[in-house]
């Protein structure tokens, strides 16, 4: 089994900066990529940002030159930091994981994904 745990959400005045975590457990083999999606209220779930167990990453047309996604040496822990906030950034951000060693066509697809964390929420004030 693989097991995600967020942290770091919070609120912040707009072009303010947060950074989230991820903690992930369990079989390695399962989570080699694994992503950051957000929800806002009456939205769908959107891809962020996603990195690959050997460093690949892809952004959102939205948050690119923004956000950056990282992990440490092994992988236990991913990162989403994000400057310059603005409003519409504000959503439960979750952590997502799936079985692949490359960046897939469809990572911005919830579906695709098997493990999911309980999200943490972000919150930007104009």
């Amino acid at each position: 089994q693989v097991q995600l745990v967020e942290s770091g959400g919070g609120s912040v005045q707009a072009g303010g900066s947060m950074r989230l975590a991820c903690v992930v457990s369990g079989d390695t083999y399962k989570r080699p990529f694994v992503c950051w999606f957000r929800q806002a209220p009456g939205k769908e779930r959107e891809g962020v940002a996603c990195i690959v167990k050997f460093g690949d990453t892809e952004y959102a047309e939205s948050v690119k030159g923004r956000f950056t996604i990282s992990k440490d040496g092994a992988g236990n822990t991913v990162y989403l930091q994000m400057n310059n906030l603005k409003p519409e950034d504000t959503a439960m951000y979750y952590c997502a994981a799936r079985p692949v060693f490359y960046v897939p066509q469809d990572w911005g697809e919830p579906r695709a994904y098997f493990y999911w964390g309980q999200g943490t929420q972000v919150t930007v004030s104009s």
